[in-house]
């Protein structure tokens, strides 16, 4: 087939970590140019089917709960409130919410309060889109695959979620009103977080949990800590919100994610029962489902032990494959649900008082699941793991702290310099947030920029959920918040912040035509981040191209010599290095 002849629908889009090369799911059809017309009038059928009518028609039935639209007061740029629901933003540029009512008012709260934020991130995500889907026949195309693709979201979503996504999206954009109405936004968006998870070529996030009890932890009290490796570009990650929700009906739970999000990454609720997830390998989905993130937040809202947790996961039809690690104030423990579109299992760790989670499955449920063991081969999962087992061995005993510090951490095994940025380091220097867990005490530290290096706030939802009156701006327990990582004010760390603009410079030279880099530069990049094989597979590819092999040969074994973060990244960089060696025979 000649080129050109191929059209690709694009379905979601995320940024790489340390570039600005953008990677996509696709979904190819391959045909002559003479078949296109079928291939529309076939788009077009599915487009205007019954059932994706009725998906973007779809009305919550929201006349059943009561309403008073905010009139928020601005008490000062960083100050807003609405009949004892607050937006704030703390010393550490972290935004807190409070808001509390019935769904469809918790919905309008939150959008009243949060709407300027709210709008800042969909214009972040719909630009990226727009950027890189530029022709309007292919936004057309795209569009359609969405409204198709998502025509089944709304059947497996509570209706209270739905009466307060509806209530949230009356505060988005109209710009872009064009890609879908308000309320079908809303649930795309959730579902964005799930298809991101789901795509084969790109393990995107790279999440790390870990919970520690008994002898494991200082006070013999459940200690939980996790990062949440999910990186759509900077612009993304400035705005973290800090949700306080008090539902009129279940538990009052603290989320962390960012505006126009109602669904749950990492968050507590008023029972001492935690909720992380972390992505598993799954297949492409054919259709969206239940999103993971409102599975999540239905377990805080309403389990208060880990049974409670199990059984709601277990009602619930997912589209990914995604852990979920439990931890219960109740139980005294956490334990790992492993949920996928077929199974579910639960690893509930036997004679042991710690649980680690990466991005494989361990229960017996997924044992002889080929999806997974492969996933444990290739990928960086399994590293993790292991480091995490090492770092228990050097800290017997955690509080906040160490917790904190392992978090934090950037080696390899046995401590060796594997490169800023490696995806096998617990730090992968991109986590959107990371945050520390005390469920028994109901205390939450959240960390604030840089990636999880930054300050952690502490948080009690005790006195947050208490019958006490909250103060504006008064959420954080200051006087527990653990200090900011000393690697912030390192040169390896404004090492490291350069070299992610140099790898952007380098990815540019590689893809573009008329893009040529000066002599010095590939040094002065490679010695911003010497220890990581990127640096030397992109210089290596930039020689490629420009056909000088002698210098791609050696680059391509330099990287081979450091510890390549997977199976299938060792396998392209040998690729490149047995084409190299042909040319120079």
């Amino acid at each position: 087939m000649k080129k050109g002849n191929n059209m690709q629908f694009f379905v979601i889009l995320n940024e790489t970590k340390h570039n600005k090369e953008s990677k996509f799911l696709r979904i190819n059809f391959s045909f002559r140019r003479n078949d296109r017309v079928l291939i529309l009038i076939f788009l077009c059928f599915i487009i205007t089917s019954c059932g994706i009518r009725k998906s973007i028609k779809h009305i919550p039935e929201v006349q059943k709960y009561s309403l008073e639209i905010p009139k928020v007061d601005k008490i000062n740029d960083s100050t807003f409130s609405f009949n004892q629901n607050y937006l704030t933003k703390n010393k550490q540029q972290l935004w807190e919410l409070y808001i509390k009512g019935n769904p469809l008012q918790l919905g309008y709260n939150n959008g009243a309060l949060t709407q300027n934020l709210m709008q800042k991130q969909e214009e972040i995500f719909f630009s990226k889109v727009e950027g890189f889907v530029p022709s309007k026949f292919k936004q057309n195309l795209l569009r359609g695959f969405l409204k198709w693709y998502n025509r089944k979201m709304y059947l497996n979503v509570r209706d209270d979620f739905q009466a307060e996504l509806y209530g949230l999206s009356q505060y988005s954009s109209d710009k872009y009103n064009f890609i879908a109405p308000k309320f079908q936004r809303a649930l795309y968006l959730h579902g964005a977080h799930d298809i991101g998870h789901a795509m084969q070529d790109l393990m995107m996030v790279g999440c790390t949990s870990l919970a520690v009890w008994n002898e494991n932890s200082e006070d013999g009290d459940l200690l939980i800590g996790r990062n949440f490796d999910f990186y759509v570009g900077d612009d993304f990650a400035k705005n973290k919100l800090i949700e306080f929700v008090e539902p009129e009906q279940g538990i009052p739970y603290l989320s962390v994610s960012w505006p126009g999000m109602i669904g749950v990454v990492s968050g507590m609720n008023k029972e001492g029962i935690t909720v992380t997830i972390n992505a598993g390998k799954s297949k492409i989905p054919l259709t969206a489902k239940t999103p993971i993130s409102l599975v999540t937040r239905e377990i805080l809202q309403y389990a208060k032990n880990i049974d409670e947790a199990i059984d709601i996961a277990r009602k619930r039809k997912v589209f990914v494959s995604e852990s979920i690690l439990v931890g219960s104030a109740n139980d005294k423990k956490a334990v790992i649900v492993e949920v996928s579109p077929k199974n579910l299992g639960v690893y509930d760790v036997a004679n042991s008082s710690r649980v680690f989670c990466t991005n494989h499955f361990q229960s017996d449920a997924y044992k002889n699941d080929k999806k997974n063991q492969k996933h444990i081969v290739e990928s960086h999962s399994e590293y993790r793991y292991e480091k995490l087992q090492e770092l228990l061995q050097q800290n017997k005993k955690l509080n906040p702290e160490k917790m904190a510090s392992i978090l934090r951490d950037k080696s390899g095994l046995k401590g060796e310099k594997i490169g800023y940025g490696n995806e096998k380091a617990i730090n992968q220097l991109l986590a959107h947030h990371a945050v520390i867990f005390s469920p028994q005490k109901r205390l939450v530290w959240v960390s604030s920029n840089p990636y999880q290096l930054g300050e952690f706030v502490c948080y009690d939802l005790n006195e947050i959920f208490s019958d006490k009156k909250l103060k504006d701006g008064d959420f954080a327990k200051t006087e527990f918040n653990i200090a900011k990582d000393p690697f912030i004010k390192s040169k390896e760390f404004e090492d490291y912040e350069e070299f992610k603009f140099a790898n952007g410079e380098v990815q540019s030279a590689i893809d573009g035509n008329d893009v040529l880099l000066t002599d010095d530069f590939i040094p002065h990049y490679q010695s911003l981040n010497p220890d990581f094989w990127l640096v030397y597979y992109q210089a290596g590819k930039y020689y490629f191209k420009q056909k000088e092999y002698s210098k791609a040969k050696i680059e391509f074994e330099k990287a081979l010599k450091k510890e390549i973060t997977t199976i299938p990244d060792k396998e392209n960089v040998e690729k490149y290095l047995k084409k190299v060696n042909k040319y120079l025979k």
